[in-house]
Order: structure tokens, then sequence, then C-alpha cells
């Protein structure tokens, strides 16, 4: 079986393609039939739409990723923060139950 060269697409390509889709002119194994497409590759270009809108695959879009990418990071860091400081409580809160012992009246006495 011979494998296909890597094709590349341009931006007017992926967004007539994907407006199809959006716009339910064309169903998604129609364009990849008509086009020869992996439907994969179209669902991407598709989420890309989704998430970009008509700046998807140009220069606008690329730039503002590193922002995207800077709040992600400062969100899981938050996140982060947040199970230190929960793991401490538990760590704690383990620690003064095992110095106590088991508390009165729980073991049947």
């Amino acid at each position: 079986m011979a494998t296909r060269p890597k094709r590349s697409f341009d931006r007017e390509f992926k967004l007539q393609v994907t407006r199809q889709l959006v716009h339910g002119e064309k169903r998604l194994t129609q364009v990849c039939r008509e086009h020869d497409l992996c439907p994969t590759l179209v669902r991407r270009w598709r989420e890309q739409y989704a998430r970009d809108g008509e700046r998807a695959w140009s220069d606008l879009a690329v730039a503002a990723a590193p922002a995207t990418a800077e709040v992600r990071i400062a969100a899981l860091e938050a996140a982060l923060g947040r199970a230190h400081l929960e793991n401490e409580f538990l760590r704690q809160a383990l620690e003064l139950l095992t110095k106590k012992g088991s508390p009165s009246g729980r073991n049947g006495r």
C-alpha cells in the first residue's frame, strides 16, 4: 500500500470546508469524500473554527495562543495552590486524630 505524500491546505480552503459544516450546507462525510480528507482532520479544523472563528489559521489566532497558554498556566498554578492547602489541612487533621487516639464513645464503651 503506497503512502500518500503529506498535503497542506491554505487558510481559505479550511475556512470554506468548516463554514460548510457549521452552516449545515454539507455533512462531515460528504466534505471528506469530496475533498479526500480524513474525518479527524476536518473535526480538528471545525474545533479550531469554533474556538477562533474567522481568525482561525491566521496570524492573529497564533498571536492569541500564548495569552491563552498564560491564562491556562495561571489557572493550573492556582489549582495546585489549593490542592497544596487541602493536603496540608488534611495532614494536620490526621496528626491530631492520631495523637488523641480514637474518639471516646465510638468503640462501644
